[in-house]
């Protein structure tokens, strides 16, 4: 007997988590894609693992590129969130900057820049491993998941 996917999606709605956007660029174009499936894997190599549905349009350019920036959102960036979870707003500026070629969003309270080192299909989603070759934090406090939902901390 399988768990209805319903209640394993509010099961897990109960672990908070950060918001991240993954970013990537090809032919020239920026993308991103609200995700908060993202974990840290390994220290040494330092190595991260980010789920991606095999729907979501950026599935096809993460498999596509060699490098993807994951940017850990503040709490003044629920808007971004929302934006590159598939609630587009045309009017929103998007603070892009990049990194050696790689678009990341300005802003944000960590930025990584990985390259790809594994794929691996997990279900209906691919898990992408990147090795860390760039990092960047401030102290500013994150924006946090919880029961479908965004909070602040404290």
């Amino acid at each position: 007997m399988s768990l209805p996917p319903h209640e394993f999606r509010e099961t897990l709605g109960r672990f908070v988590s950060g918001v991240t956007v993954v970013t990537a660029a090809h032919d020239g174009e920026r993308r991103g894609m609200t995700a908060s499936a993202f974990v840290s894997v390994s220290l040494t190599p330092p190595l991260i693992l980010v789920s991606v549905d095999r729907g979501a349009t950026m599935h096809a350019r993460l498999l596509d590129v060699e490098r993807f920036g994951v940017n850990v959102l503040s709490t003044q960036q629920r808007e971004l969130s929302r934006h590159f979870a598939g609630r587009p707003d045309a009017g929103l500026n998007v603070p892009w900057m990049d990194h050696e070629g790689l678009p990341l969003i300005g802003g944000a309270v960590a930025q990584l820049v990985c390259r790809k080192v594994e794929a691996h299909e997990a279900g209906d989603h691919t898990l992408f491993i990147g090795e860390v070759e760039y990092s960047r934090y401030t102290d500013d406090d994150p924006l946090v998941y919880f029961r479908g939902q965004y909070h602040e901390l404290g």
